[in-house]
């Protein structure tokens, strides 16, 4: 009986610890604070000026609240809401979009050291996250040519060069 009270104890802890270790969404403006700085690339004003940040705009009528329109026009109202903290819908994509949700990796301590963010959950967008949106389920889908496309919101940081 003590050992089934124990492992019912053991799995209630693991199971709430995954939980509350579970990377949530934060939204722009926190990523705003250190990736807008001249020096550092100003990642977040070439992110506000494109498509990403604006793809809520371009959604008009019975679209905006769309579920099949916001999984790809929306971070966060295409993610798990008990994951949002303070990302707001009408960002459109977001960083956390195509960098992962950034809870744990977006204080400066971690952010100086490329690994350690890896590990926090930082993601190096590549070809298939891109994909997970520019694919043939979109109703306005064109050829997407990675490396075209790519350069055209590149928003390289300098300082890490």
């Amino acid at each position: 009986m003590f050992s089934k009270l124990l492992l019912a104890l053991g799995l209630f802890l693991f199971l709430g610890n995954s939980a509350v270790a579970q990377n949530k969404y934060v939204g722009a403006t926190k990523c705003k604070m250190c990736h807008n700085k001249p020096s550092a690339g100003a990642q977040y004003s070439k992110w506000l000026a494109g498509p990403h940040a604006n793809a809520m705009k371009s959604l008009k009528g019975d679209d905006a609240t769309n579920p099949k329109c916001l999984k790809c026009h929306s971070t966060a109202a295409s993610v798990d809401q008990s994951l949002v903290l303070t990302i707001k819908k009408a960002e459109g994509v977001s960083c956390e979009g195509c960098h992962g949700p950034g809870s744990a990796y977006k204080s400066m301590s971690v952010m100086k050291n490329l690994e350690l963010a890896k590990t926090k959950g930082l993601t190096i967008p590549n070809e298939a996250v891109c994909k997970r949106c520019h694919n043939e389920e979109s109703p306005n889908y064109k050829e997407f040519n990675f490396k075209e496309y790519y350069a055209k919101i590149a928003h390289e940081n300098p300082l890490k060069k």
